[in-house]
């Protein structure tokens, strides 16, 4: 027993002198690189992955992709740019991502009505997940959102007479 006390008064004595050494920490954080600080209360957090999707529409009314691809639960980051050079009265293009199961050419017919919210339906904002602005030749938008659940979701101009020819899909894997 007293072997045994000896032996754990010798560790516990090992360990504060070790701990009494220097105070001076050498963390890596996320990006791998190397801070020395004196301050033991440094937290580096796991950095956050996004994607990031850029598409393009054009004064002949088409997306330049009909396809995109995210990851479920991760932030996604969005850009529209309006590569045309016709104004927004006359070629106004944005993009509008839709909940599942709604129904396109119903959201499409509100929103001819709502030329004073950009073309985006007020009635219908429960079918929206997210949308850019309205955008005129040469200008672009950026948003960001995230989608929890996996699955296959449209997205379309909702400018008059686009959405026909101006969709595709976000598949959220």
């Amino acid at each position: 027993m007293k072997t045994s006390f000896k032996i754990l008064s010798f560790l516990f004595a090992a360990a504060t002198l070790a701990s009494c050494g220097n105070d001076q920490k050498t963390t890596t954080t996320a990006d791998s690189a190397t801070v020395s600080s004196a301050d033991t209360s440094i937290v580096t957090a796991a950095p956050v992955t996004e994607t990031v999707l850029n598409l393009e529409a054009s004064d002949q009314m088409k997306y330049n992709l009909t396809a995109l691809k995210a990851t479920a639960g991760q932030p996604i980051k969005l850009t529209l740019k309006h590569t045309g050079k016709f104004p927004i009265t006359a070629m106004g293009h944005n993009v509008v991502i839709l909940k599942p199961g709604t129904d396109v050419d119903s959201f499409a017919a509100k929103a001819l009505e709502a030329k004073d919210n950009q073309y985006i339906p007020k009635s219908e904002e429960g079918s929206i997940i997210a949308h850019t602005k309205l955008l005129g030749g040469g200008e672009e938008d950026t948003i960001t959102f995230t989608i929890a659940e996996k699955g296959t979701y449209t997205f379309i101009c909702s400018f008059p007479g686009h959405y026909t020819l101006m969709k595709g899909t976000l598949i959220v894997e």
